[in-house]
């Protein structure tokens, strides 16, 4: 039972194959890929615009702090100026904190740094693989279309098509009949010819003793109207041996007899 389950499997999806493979227009597919390169690009490069703009804020809070390092230096020996160490000593503080963070800062901008021109080497190099894919799409989907119309034409022209292959099927079929009736036909009549089977077309009772009947009758009426027509011709004109007369050979037969009264 599993087997048999598997095979109905089988048959399903191979069918299912087909019926995609013929569903399936290349050119389609050729421009979905391409499309979805072309986001894949758009991503990359959308990458690449957050890390530069990481960057470029990033250098913007190191410069911010390199400009309130510079102040607190200066406030630190005015305050030594004016003896207040304290103040000179807290502001020494805030400038030494203040170098830490842009120290760090300008490390995230090193690293960001590194990710934008490995982000620009991706963007580049996608977009080169974008450009020869495109490039190679046209080509690919010209071809088919030739193809496509290639063997549009072939299939009209030779009658590959499905509509012609119909037509020729129904043709084959109305030919196969016309053979069969005439044969049919041809049978039938042979049959009655023969006697076989017997004629519908005659009138009911008809059999061979009448047939042979009428076919006497007919002839009779011929004769009849051959010697009506042999008496109605010139005398003299009548062809030798029309007068009725005995055997031939036999003497004294146009005589009427007067010799038997010698």
């Amino acid at each position: 039972m599993a087997k048999i389950t598997q095979r109905i499997a089988d048959l399903f999806r191979v069918k299912a194959n087909k019926a995609l493979d013929r569903a399936e227009d290349p050119r389609e597919v050729l421009d979905y890929s391409y499309e979805q390169q072309l986001e894949m690009l758009q991503k990359v490069r959308r990458g690449l615009a957050d890390v530069a703009t990481s960057r470029k804020r990033v250098g913007l809070q190191a410069d911010q702090l390199r400009q309130s390092a510079d102040k607190l230096g200066d406030q630190a020996q005015q305050a030594l100026a004016v003896g207040r160490e304290d103040l000179a000593r807290e502001a020494l503080t805030r400038r030494t904190a203040a170098g830490a963070q842009i120290g760090d800062l300008e490390e995230q901008q090193t690293s960001l740094r590194a990710e934008e021109e490995k982000l620009t080497a991706a963007a580049e190099g996608l977009q080169q693989r974008v450009d020869s894919f495109r490039t190679r799409k046209e080509t690919i989907k010209a071809a088919y279309t030739s193809a496509e119309a290639q063997t549009r034409v072939t299939e009209a022209v030779s009658g590959i098509g499905d509509e012609l292959g119909d037509v020729g099927y129904a043709v084959q079929r109305a030919q196969d009949k016309t053979e069969q009736m005439q044969a049919r036909a041809g049978a039938l009549d042979e049959l009655i010819a023969s006697g076989a089977l017997e004629d519908a077309t005659q009138p009911a009772g008809q059999d061979d003793i009448h047939a042979e009947l009428e076919r006497v009758s007919a002839d009779q009426d011929v004769e009849i109207e051959l010697a009506r027509m042999k008496a109605q011709l010139p005398a003299g004109s009548a062809p030798e041996g029309a007068e009725e007369s005995g055997e031939p050979g036999e003497p004294g037969a146009r005589k009427g007899g007067s010799g038997e009264e010698d």
